[in-house]
Order: structure tokens, then sequence, then C-alpha cells
């Protein structure tokens, strides 16, 4: 039975990541984790000078909170009705990174949902702060749900690499699964500067032939682009409906992902994609 995390702070765009994860994982056995964690007003700096006793305003935000999220899975539970669909509701006093952390340890989560507004602007990176570091922070794959995503099954997947991971690396089984369930087309993207793969990326590109032999795959070059504009490029090409990422400790994902974006309309802002930690991260 999988175990996935829905962190949520009861806005649309959270409720949209839920209803998204119980789209893709409505034939199997999952339980979800709801969350939400706060940080009440009478906690802040400026309020504790003025009243050192906070009189009990976490106790209410934490009656708040449970409330809200028994009320989300109400809601869920009417619209979806899946018998394969267990709920465990969860409320803290804690940052959403921090408590997050702790959720995956202690309940071996396989899996993160969440929602992320993307790009709105040119000088914004190109998804929202909290999922951009739960994406670093937190060794456990995320699949980050653009706001106003409507759920379509992924049957077109852009898996852009650099070749540089190891191909034991435990979650990606997970995208073999999907591409299974799905029957996926996984286009595996390679970008570079005039320099071709070296033996050790040629061997992890072999590997990945053989471990998706059972499935659609292609791989494409692009050479003379940054990723960045290779993906880009290739969504205008594709109806691409899923982007797979690894994130290796290196400039690779660290420009893809963190950099600012100048332009407005982006393509990674209309797209849900899953983020696998690298081996590396995850000793």
């Amino acid at each position: 039975m999988k175990r996935i995390l829905l962190p949520t702070d009861f806005s649309d765009n959270a409720l949209n990541a839920i209803r998204y994860a119980l789209n893709l994982f409505k034939d199997e056995e999952v339980t979800f984790y709801l969350l939400n964690t706060f940080t009440p007003v009478s906690y802040h700096t400026g309020y504790l000078i003025e009243n050192p006793t906070p009189y009990g305003m976490e106790d209410i935000a934490m009656i708040n909170s449970k409330k809200d999220i028994e009320k989300t899975e109400e809601k869920i539970k009417e619209e979806f009705n899946n018998p394969k669909h267990s709920f465990v509701r969860l409320s803290a006093f804690n940052t959403l990174i921090g408590e997050i952390k702790e959720v995956v340890r202690n309940y071996n989560i396989d899996l993160i949902v969440m929602g992320t507004k993307g790009a709105t602007g040119a000088k914004e990176v190109f998804i929202g702060t909290q999922t951009m570091y739960t994406i670093k922070k937190v060794n456990c794959p995320v699949i980050a749900v653009p706001s106003g995503f409507e759920y379509e099954d992924p049957r077109d997947v852009l898996f852009p690499t650099d070749y540089k991971f190891s191909i034991n690396n435990k979650y990606l089984p997970l995208v073999k699964e999907i591409c299974d369930k799905y029957i996926c087309r996984l286009n595996i993207l390679n970008a570079y500067y005039g320099v071709t793969l070296g033996n050790k990326q040629q061997e992890i590109k072999n590997a990945l032939d053989e471990y998706f032999k059972d499935n659609a795959h292609i791989f494409h070059i692009a050479e003379g682009v940054d990723v960045l504009e290779a993906v880009e490029d290739f969504q205008k090409k594709y109806s691409i409906n899923l982007l797979i990422m690894i994130h290796n400790q290196h400039s690779f994902f660290e420009n893809l992902l963190f950099k600012p974006v100048i332009n407005q309309v982006a393509y990674h802002t209309n797209i849900p994609f899953l983020v696998i930690p690298s081996e590396k991260r995850m000793r």
C-alpha cells in the first residue's frame, strides 16, 4: 500500500493538488496523509512583546486546523468515494518544511503531492517558495501540481537528464510504474553544449534503455541550448502532461529549478512535475 502525503493550507490550489493525487492513484490502495501546519499570530515576536502569555491561541489554531482538515476529507470523500483510499488527518504547530520532514520519516511516506502556483511574473522563480524548499530539503519524491491544472492521464512524459545519476535510485520504479499503468511515451531528453556523453553517462543511458525496454521510450538530444530552453522548446512541439526530473546536487538541476524565469509565460506553469531525489541526496 502506498503512503502519500498531501500538505494543505485549505486553498483551491492545495485542493487541486489533492484531486490530482486521488485521480493519479485511483486504482491503487493508498493511505493519504492530509497535513496542515500552522504558526498562530500569537507567537509572532511583536505580539509576544505586548502580550507575554499567548492565551491558548495555539489550542484555538489546532482546533480550527482539525476542523478544516475534517471538512477537506469529507469533501474529497464525497467527490471521489473510492474504497481503495483511506485518510489520516495531521495538524501540527510547526513550519511546513519541518513538519513534512517529520511526517516523511515517521510514516515512511512514499510520495508528496502538493500545489504550486508557478511563475506569475518575470522576476519570480518558477515554483512557489514552499514547494521549492520541500523539493530541496526533503528526501522524498514530490509531484508539484500547478494551480488550475485539470487532471489528465500522463500519456506523454518528458524526462530531461544529463545521465549523471544512479540507475539504482530507489524511486526510479515510481517512474516505471506510472509508465506501465498509463502506457506512457517516455521522452528522455539530453541538452548539452558541444560536449558529448562521457563513458559513465553513456552507461546510464544504456541502462535506462534496458530498464524501460517494455515501455515506449525515445531518446532526444538538444545541442547548443541549456536544459531550460530545451524543455520549453520540447513542450511547444509535443503535448507533454508530466515532467520528471532527478534532483542532483549540482548545477544542472539547481539552474533549472531555482534560476529566475525571464519569460512571464513559461512551460512549467501548466503541467505537473515529479521530482525525485538523487542517491547522493538520500545518503
